[in-house]
């Protein structure tokens, strides 16, 4: 976020500049509850000119809603959430969240550094998921900073994990900046330091829905992942090590294909066990040097497109297998299987147990960096 003559009347001049006043970006803070130890939480409202909204609560540092237009310009929410606080206290399910310190499982919550094994607490079956019972969805963040000018607006939440905080070795000191722009682009800038050899793997959690949360089903959406190979996992969703092409496969979206196509397809074993598709797809073996376009999703119905970009080796691609209809959301709708998908830019799930898949190693004097970015559009 880097920043007429005189021949004007003076009026003029004074219109021009309200004028561009008004089509800038623009960002807000305000309340949004109390924890039960009393706890204060924040809310960030992000707007551009174009009538786009993105609402970041300092709980998890959480996407709670991002309205964008579809093809008639009509504005909806399109991320899955709860309209009050209540809702992320009693049953999370990390809908917007900050995952960490690290996302996806790590197998038997266990994991070798230099020689020492750190235990880290399982939370999904024997396993470890997004960083454990108190994982960074689970922190309040602060509010570092907001910003706002005519070209984004933006919100940086910081968050303090001390050395041996859920098991994990060094104190690791992170950041979350949202930024919307202009070009109606919301972008996470995930960063992280620490004072001790350590793994950290973050990314963002949010489930969209790009016809409208509560909508319904998100089946028909045209998914493409730029990645050639995925990741076969066992019955409880851990890699087993092999690198496997997708072509030939349920899991090939090298072109766009709707996302319940294949889903219900008996005779493929992986996706019994993830009761859809819950998997790692390699779009490289390496982070990149820049962000480039990892996924697109179109939605035939409104006509909203959704491009994703990252530097990440890997994508994990979530269909909403476990919505089960018990979450009533904001708009007090009722979620049920497959009513939103999840695209989480990160490294291999379990790379410490797999030193196949890469590194998740961070080292003092280092800054681990983890950019996203969603590029909203429209197709009639």
């Amino acid at each position: 976020m880097k920043r007429f003559g005189w021949s004007y009347p003076a009026w003029c001049l004074v219109a021009l500049v309200v004028a561009g006043q008004a089509a800038a970006a623009d960002a807000t803070r305000e309340s949004f509850g109390s924890m039960a130890d009393g706890s204060k939480v924040e809310a960030v409202v992000l707007r551009n000119s174009h009538g786009m909204t993105a609402r970041v609560i300092s709980l998890g540092a959480t996407l709670q809603s991002l309205t964008a237009p579809d093809a008639a310009g009509k504005q909806a929410n399109i991320v899955l959430g709860y309209a009050t606080l209540d809702g992320y206290q009693k049953a999370p399910q990390y809908f917007g969240a900050t995952v960490g310190r690290y996302a996806n499982r790590i197998a038997r919550g266990k994991f070798t550094l230099d020689g020492h094994q750190y235990s880290v607490p399982v939370n999904d079956k024997v396993n470890s998921l997004h960083g454990g019972t108190k994982g960074f969805d689970k922190l309040i963040w602060t509010v570092a900073d907001v910003k706002h000018d005519a070209k984004a607006a933006s919100v940086t939440l910081k968050v303090t994990s001390p050395d041996g905080d859920m098991g994990y070795p060094g104190k690791l000191d992170v950041t979350a900046t949202y930024t919307l722009d202009e070009d109606n682009r919301l972008s996470i800038d995930y960063r992280a330091v620490t004072d001790k050899t350590t793994i950290v793997n973050l990314s963002n959690h949010t489930y969209w829905n790009l016809s409208g949360e509560g909508s319904g089903s998100v089946m028909g959406d045209l998914l493409t992942i730029a990645g050639d190979a995925y990741l076969p996992v066992d019955a409880g969703s851990i890699p087993t090590g092999k690198i496997t092409p997708v072509a030939g496969t349920v899991f090939d979206f090298r072109t766009p294909k709707a996302i319940g196509r294949d889903i219900r397809d008996g005779k493929e074993e992986q996706l019994l066990n993830g009761r859809g598709y819950d998997h790692n797809w390699v779009i490289s073996r390496t982070e990149a040097r820049a962000p480039r376009v990892v996924a697109r999703v179109q939605d035939p119905s409104s006509g909203r497109v959704l491009t994703l970009k990252s530097a990440q080796p890997g994508l994990q691609f979530y269909s909403g297998n476990f919505l089960d209809a018990t979450t009533v959301g904001t708009s007090g709708h009722v979620y049920r299987q497959g009513d939103a998908f999840v695209l989480e830019p990160q490294l291999y799930p379990d790379t410490p147990n797999q030193p196949s898949f890469g590194s998740a190693r961070l080292e003092p004097g280092h800054e681990y960096r983890n950019l996203i970015i969603y590029e909203f559009s429209v197709k009639k």
